[in-house]
């Protein structure tokens, strides 16, 4: 005891840690430490702000403009046009649009006006019968449609009164009706809308915090701290605590995020499409949470793999090409290969939500494409638990997975 140093003690003492049941929850510490320095982290914090903040706002603006009125001035000259403008008002009333007549004396009158654009299009009479809209550059679509349809019911009207019948006679036979083979509850535009941004969020939170990981991963093996936390825990509790962690994390991020999106769809007057999109952002949140414990598994391998920073670039690539596939998937997939990617592990993080809100899955099908996604995650946190062990403590160079898996515990 008398050639001991007073420092070799008590370090003997820490470095072999008894298994307990203390060391086998001390996932628990890293894992909140891995939330407290995230949130303290100013760029992380103003990010996930501004992007609340951008995703209420562009679709409260798009709401409000979808919403203002469109008013359509219209200069009219010659006999019975006011007629037709009144009609174009009340073919488009419920809706945005208005129509308003502004006469003048004659054709070259009403050029006049749309070329120096103080009317938007303008209305005369057509030889031999009939009516002509006048535009500057492009065609008005509210004026094509309104007061094309107005025309022709006058013209109908007048030609039923000259043969003698109504008009109800004069257009029996003529009704078209719309049957949807498969009904969706929400308009075919907004489900494309949902899509894309369930990828774009999968891609956002899976390399935001896929890459904090194995930064941190690779910066603790380059600075061999991470032989100082192997002396204190196992291995399998640093990697349960980082993966728990960032998941929180991302959990939380992606809800912040849903919650803003559905308040802004709220605003933009779609409130009978926004239970079905609710649900479909829940499910979306639900398949994030467990794909993303693979991911981040994969993530810490990638770390894990590489011995500097600047290795991390090559170890990461094959995830970094596995998440741009998901994201173009999500985006461009449809049909039956959007069907088939429902059920793919990873893929239907974005795939089977996105069907979810078109109504295009039935109420089982994510219940087993998220027992798949379950099976698949359990299987590859399993095989990267194994190659993160034992490829960390290698600093010799950079591992590939398959140099790792055959390196002894």
């Amino acid at each position: 005891m008398r050639g001991q140093s007073p420092e070799t003690a008590p370090r003997t003492a820490t470095v072999n840690p008894v298994s307990t049941s203390a060391s086998r929850s001390v996932w628990r510490i890293v894992a909140a430490r891995e939330i407290v320095v995230k949130l303290r982290d100013r760029n992380f914090v103003i990010s996930t702000v501004v992007t609340i903040v951008a995703i209420v706002a562009s679709l409260a603006i798009s709401g409000f403009l979808s919403s203002r009125p469109d008013k359509v001035d219209v200069a009219i000259a010659g006999s019975d046009t006011s007629v037709v403008v009144d009609t174009a008002n009340t073919l488009a009333a419920g809706t945005d649009t208005t129509f308003t007549a502004r006469p003048v004396t004659d054709r070259a009158a009403v050029e006049q006006l749309v070329r120096e654009d103080e009317v938007d299009v303008g209305l005369v009479p057509a030889e031999p019968s009939g009516w002509q809209l006048i535009g500057k550059t492009a065609e008005d679509d509210d004026a094509t449609t309104y007061i094309t349809a107005a025309a022709q019911q006058i013209a109908l009207q007048r030609n039923a009164a000259a043969a003698g019948v109504s008009l109800e006679e004069l257009g029996r036979g003529a009704t078209v009706t719309y049957d949807l083979l498969e009904r969706g509850s929400i308009d075919p535009g907004l489900a494309k809308i949902v899509s894309f941004v369930f990828a774009f969020l999968f891609y956002l939170a899976s390399v935001m915090f896929g890459m904090s990981i194995a930064q941190s991963v690779v910066e603790e093996k380059q600075n061999r701290i991470v032989e100082i936390l192997a002396s204190a825990m196992p291995l399998r509790q640093l990697l349960i605590g980082k993966v728990a962690g960032n998941a929180t994390l991302a959990f939380a991020q992606l809800a912040l995020f849903a919650g803003a999106g559905l308040a802004g769809l709220a605003m933009t007057g779609k409130g009978a499409q926004l239970g079905q999109i609710a649900g479909a952002a829940g499910w979306f949140i639900v398949f994030f949470l467990v794909g993303f414990l693979a991911l981040a598994s994969l993530w810490a391998v990638a770390g894990a793999l590489a011995t500097r920073s600047e290795d991390l670039q090559s170890t990461s690539t094959p995830l970094g090409m596995l998440i741009m596939i998901v994201l173009f998937a999500g985006i461009f997939l449809t049909g039956t290969a959007r069907v088939i990617a429902s059920y793919v592990p990873v893929m239907s993080i974005v795939a089977m939500p996105a069907r979810l809100a078109d109504g295009t899955a039935g109420w089982w099908e994510p219940f087993l494409a998220l027992a798949l996604m379950a099976v698949a995650t359990y299987g590859i946190v399993v095989i990267a638990e194994k190659i993160y062990r034992r490829s960390l403590m290698q600093t010799q160079g950079r591992l590939t997975m398959r140099q790792a898996l055959a390196l002894e515990d």
